[in-house]
């Protein structure tokens, strides 16, 4: 195990992040002074935290007008080297920082992730699954690692990963033992309700970071949009989940910063100590069909 010997204290948080790349930085700086005095040596933001997420998603029979606008909402794209990505790592110090950002590689674009430290970039993602014409906006990343941070092993995901066990199983497989899943998680946009409380994607959202947490016993700490962004409003619900699916720290529907101190060593050798320990109880030779190619009607 990689596991950082020391207790780790995580703050996420559940931010509000648009277009306006100061009030961005500000923001990033406003919480990571919040985290230190909280004694974090880890905070985890949302997805999109430079420039803001997309305006809206969906795409379908759009008009070519319609299209021109969007593409023209689209975020600032950046290059992962690039001077803002490394204002952040000027400001992080000794804090391990995860964020979110849109990823110029070339003339194409990724929904990305990346994990820096006053050191430099300690790991990038980019998003592998797409939801509601995101593919409009963005190429799709094509794998899952996990990488080592001075807290501990972790890996990445961006919002609608979650809903995938395989995409969580494969970082926990890496040996990633903190899995950092930042989102942009909007409402339903049908059946809405007045109490976020009560919103179905809200609970869809709160069910996939304890499953995902459970089913692979491993610390999931999930950041979330706050606020709204376009025709979105976002559920907040960011929250520090422990290997047997436990709500550790939470902000609920309210933007914030939730905060634990998790010994990763004991938490997750306690959960796969019990005689139920997942990833090696696993039997890959029955699971046939799980990497075979959708077949689209």
């Amino acid at each position: 195990m990689t596991t950082h010997p020391q207790p780790v204290t995580i703050s996420v948080a559940a931010a509000e992040f648009g277009r306006d790349m100061e009030q961005g930085y500000a923001t990033i700086a406003a919480l990571l002074e919040e985290s230190r005095n909280r004694g974090s040596q880890l905070l985890v933001l949302p997805e999109a935290c430079l420039g803001g997420y997309l305006p809206s998603l969906g795409g379908g029979d759009e008009t070519e007008e319609s299209r021109q606008r969007r593409l023209k909402a689209l975020p600032p794209a950046l290059e992962l080297d690039g001077p803002e990505i490394k204002r952040v790592i000027d400001m992080a110090g000794d804090t391990v920082i995860t964020f979110g950002f849109c990823e110029k590689d070339g003339d194409t674009r990724y929904n990305a992730a990346v994990t820096v430290d006053g050191s430099g970039i300690l790991g990038s993602y980019r998003k592998v699954h797409q939801p509601l014409g995101e593919n409009l906006c963005y190429d799709a990343g094509d794998s899952y690692s996990a990488f080592d941070t001075p807290i501990g092993r972790m890996g990445m995901q961006i919002c609608y990963d979650k809903g995938f066990p395989e995409a969580a199983r494969e970082l926990a497989l890496d040996g990633a033992e903190i899995v950092a899943s930042i989102s942009a998680w909007p409402t339903a946009r049908t059946a809405t309700v007045e109490n976020m409380e009560e919103d179905r994607w809200k609970q869809r959202f709160d069910i996939y970071d304890r499953a995902r947490a459970l089913e692979n016993q491993i610390i999931w700490v999930a950041a979330n949009q706050a606020g709204t962004f376009g025709s979105l409003r976002f559920v907040c619900s960011a929250k520090i989940v422990g290997p047997g699916g436990e709500i550790l720290a939470g902000t609920g529907v309210e933007p914030g910063l939730a905060t634990a101190t998790v010994d990763v060593a004991a938490l997750i050798g306690a959960a796969r100590g019990g005689g139920m320990y997942n990833l090696r109880d696993r039997r890959p030779s029955v699971y046939r069909t799980i990497t075979k190619e959708p077949i689209h009607a």
